[in-house]
């Protein structure tokens, strides 16, 4: 028996999304940034300091990145700076979101439900720490919206590697991972969507990088929101059109 008659699906039929959270579908408001200078603040390093405006820069363009590399990374391999500093930000960010400083981008929640009538597993992928990514879905109420829920230490490496993408391959039975469409609002996101070999890499414009930025790191799509993913699948008159 060939492989192809052992297989229900068309290698190029879609069934996952691998979903960015901040800035894709989560709205944050800058408390990323917040939580950085807060944590810089914790091992010596004030905003009137020479070295924050680069600091917060390099923050900004590494959006989507596991934060413990990018502190690593502030800090010249400096690992015990990089675990307090990071630390730090993770006890700062889970303050911000329990007193509700978080929000669902407008749409999102309908436009993942839309996915899974499409027939679409969905799985959220973050840079966050496990107990961060947690603590915004329960905030959000978002506890079982998605099949998957991953971090960069479920999946061994963080973005710009595939890691946590092939781990939803492997964890949700996939067969090809050209069934995977992956979106984010980071150049981090779309490289890890190109690496993986996920057939559509959707860029959102409601986070980090512009689509300029998006486009340039692989991005094959680039929309205004989350809201717009459902028309990629199957494009919104199609789907209405009365039955003959």
């Amino acid at each position: 028996m060939s492989l192809d008659s052992k297989s229900p699906t068309r290698p190029h039929e879609l069934r996952l999304a691998v979903l960015d959270m901040s800035g894709t579908t989560v709205s944050d408001d800058g408390l990323v940034e917040q939580a950085f200078g807060r944590a810089v603040e914790d091992v010596g390093i004030g905003r009137d300091d020479a070295r924050y405006a680069s600091m917060l820069g390099y923050v900004r363009d590494t959006m989507g990145m596991p934060r413990i590399t990018v502190f690593t990374h502030l800090f010249d391999g400096n690992v015990a700076a990089a675990e307090q500093a990071n630390k730090a930000f993770e006890l700062v960010y889970d303050a911000q979101v329990a007193q509700g400083g978080i929000m669902p981008i407008p749409g999102a929640e309908d436009a993942i439900n839309e996915l899974r009538e499409s027939g679409l597993k969905i799985c959220f992928a973050t840079g966050f720490a496990r107990h961060n990514q947690n603590m915004i879905l329960e905030s959000l109420g978002w506890m079982g919206l998605a099949d998957l829920s991953l971090c960069p230490s479920d999946a061994g490496r963080g973005r710009p590697y595939p890691d946590m993408i092939l781990t939803a391959v492997l964890a949700l039975d996939l067969e090809d991972v050209r069934q995977v469409l992956v979106a984010g609002d980071s150049s981090s996101d779309m490289v890890a969507g190109v690496r993986s070999g996920a057939s559509r890499v959707v860029g959102v414009l409601t986070g980090a990088h512009k689509e300029t930025a998006l486009r340039a790191a692989g991005a094959t799509d680039v929309v205004p929101s989350v809201r717009d993913l459902p028309g990629l699948i199957a494009p919104r008159a199609a789907r209405h059109l009365p039955s003959l």
